[in-house]
């Protein structure tokens, strides 16, 4: 129930964007082309429905919509900003008292706009390799030099499915890496072929192992099932509890759990955390940070924010995450890698954020 007040409550805005950009789009260009903007548009409101729908069920119908639906919500959203920049831009003109046609500034504002969502669409699909040398105090003497892939947020759903997961196993094979981490929305929630998309990640010979815990997305629907498939497939699931890997403390706390504060310090604690060895976290959200920085968690690997895929959402990720939304950076002993993610949530869309894998390098402080 509460999933379908937050669908009516996103359609109901979605509707109001659609209005304000089709509206803004027919008085500067005088009604040119309004159909295709309102193509779009219903495309787009309809995004909300399939999205519901693919929680239900799997259907080829439901994949072939899932991708435009997606695109177009992508493409309102650089609408709205440009729609709204047309307004800005018509005030200013028409303060300083210079003469610009309405026209003038919805083409140019409107084909900005499109060019930049074209490059995102293009852009994401780049899978990047991020890199980083993180040295860590008390770091086993196995561990020096090794080399670790942090993969985050695939989504695998109706917009992506198992070629896509072949192709990031791809890249990560061709780093060689000892040990792999995923951390978190492996699924986007979406009815899929659990096997077919788990597979590959079996298909990975790191020497230390693959090591996956849940996000909030592989958490909307049975994230047993979910690690039952990553289980059968030989990733090492952390589901809350620690591993020793060569001597080095590696900890997993799933989505659920961590958002809890109170169950995440528990978590913590009944780990046992040995502040005399190096550890490294698994967690979704790179938040309650003070938790793991007390329990003396020396490493935390997350992602989640996607570094908002695009602007203005970067500018709400950078708002709640400050500036662990992204890279490397330290809380106090805790040193935090957030990745931008190797997949995308909603439009498959990046502008100024990148679909990445990150390679680390471990050395001894």
């Amino acid at each position: 129930m509460r999933r379908i007040r937050r669908a009516a409550v996103i359609s109901a805005i979605l509707l109001l964007v659609v209005l304000s950009v089709v509206w803004t789009w027919a008085h500067f260009t005088g009604g040119v082309g309004v159909g295709w903007a309102i193509a779009i548009a219903l495309l787009a409101l309809g995004y909300i429905p399939v999205a519901i729908l693919g929680f239900r069920m799997q259907n080829p119908l439901l994949r072939a919509v899932a991708v435009p639906a997606a695109v177009s919500v992508g493409l309102l959203s650089f609408g709205l900003v440009a729609a709204i920049t047309c307004w800005v831009l018509a005030g200013a003109t028409s303060a300083l008292g210079v003469p610009v046609e309405p026209r003038s500034i919805g083409f140019g504002v409107f084909g900005v706009a499109l060019a930049a969502a074209v490059y995102g669409l293009i852009n994401a699909a780049i899978i990047r390799v991020t890199r980083y040398t993180v040295a860590l105090q008390n770091l086993p003497g196995e561990w020096h030099g090794k080399t670790g892939v942090l993969v985050s947020d695939v989504h695998l759903g109706n917009i992506r499915g198992a070629g896509y997961a072949r192709r990031i196993v791809a890249r990560v094979k061709a780093l060689n890496p000892d040990v792999v981490f995923i951390s978190g929305d492996m699924f986007d929630g979406a009815r899929v072929d659990l096997d077919a998309c788990s597979e590959p990640w079996g298909t990975i010979n790191a020497p230390m192992g693959a090591f996956f815990v849940t996000g909030n997305h592989d958490e909307f629907s049975e994230s047993s099932k979910i690690m039952e498939a990553l289980i059968n497939a030989g990733v090492r699931v952390l589901d809350n509890e620690k591993v020793t890997v060569h001597g080095l403390q590696v900890v997993g706390v799933s989505d659920g759990a961590a958002r809890d504060g109170r169950v995440f310090r528990e978590i913590l604690a009944r780990s046992q955390i040995d502040r005399t060895r190096a550890s490294i976290l698994l967690n979704h959200q790179p938040s309650h940070l003070s938790i793991p920085s007390e329990a003396g968690i020396s490493l935390q690997l997350s992602g989640h924010t996607h570094k908002g895929q695009f602007w203005p959402w970067s500018l709400l990720v950078t708002r709640i995450f400050g500036p662990f939304a992204y890279g490397l950076n330290r809380f106090g002993s805790l040193q935090v890698i957030t990745s931008s993610g190797v997949g995308t949530w909603g439009p498959p869309m990046r502008v100024a954020t990148r679909s990445e894998i990150v390679e680390i390098t471990f050395t001894l402080a």
